[in-house]
């Protein structure tokens, strides 16, 4: 079996729900490499988006990880706008410790019209700060995050298992990981091992019968 390409994430000993790896893929490399710089960052400040489910938080534990004096703020989105508009000047001002940057990670879906800000001043500035994107996930990195998602639950998958799955499945991280979340639960009901039978039940549980989908 193919192991995925991943980088090792510092974490305490209680962790989140899916995989517990960040896999790297065309969707995210770019955002791990501008992460590893935040010294380049315009204004020392940098705003990471995605799709549900792609591994933001984790990549912004693993940043701050690197670089003591990176502050992480997660669901930027729902902070109060004045308060956001003070951590940013605050960097500027040298608030945080020396080398300090700020990343901010946010909810944002273009679809919805992304990261909404009334505040003119606020909204300017996180205009002007690195914007980072995780894009969909490619055939590659969808098998990979597969074989992640299945290493995080202890559950094996036979070879090819990885390839099988990603051709058929929507190419979304949070599917992915519905459809392994789905392996997993009908293997465990049916008390067999997760073979093909299993995965086209997972399948057509997510998806619908085969003949109905685009493969």
């Amino acid at each position: 079996m193919r192991e995925p390409s991943q980088i090792a994430l510092p974490l305490a000993a209680h962790r989140p729900a899916g995989a517990q790896r960040i896999v790297v893929g065309a969707a995210n490399a770019a955002v791990i490499e501008a992460l590893r710089t935040p010294e380049r960052w315009p204004f020392h400040v940098a705003v990471l988006t995605g799709p549900p489910r792609s591994g933001k938080s984790l990549l912004g534990r693993w940043a701050a990880g690197l670089n003591d004096a990176l502050e992480v703020i997660d669901d930027a989105e729902t902070l109060e706008e004045t308060a956001l508009f003070h951590r940013w000047n605050a960097v500027q001002q040298g608030g945080t410790r020396e080398g300090g940057a700020l990343l901010l990670i946010a909810n944002a879906e273009e679809e919805t019209g992304g990261w909404r800000i009334a505040l003119p001043d606020l909204a300017s500035r996180i205009g002007g700060s690195l914007q980072m994107r995780i894009g969909a996930p490619d055939d590659a990195m969808a098998g990979d995050m597969i074989l992640a998602h299945a290493e995080a639950r202890g559950l094996s998958l036979p070879e090819g298992a990885a390839d099988y799955l990603a051709a058929r499945t929507t190419r979304s991280f949070a599917a992915i990981e519905a459809l392994v979340a789905a392996i997993d639960r009908i293997s465990l009901e049916r008390q067999q091992p997760a073979t093909m039978s299993v995965w086209r039940a997972a399948l057509e549980a997510l998806h619908g019968p085969e003949q109905q989908r685009l493969l």
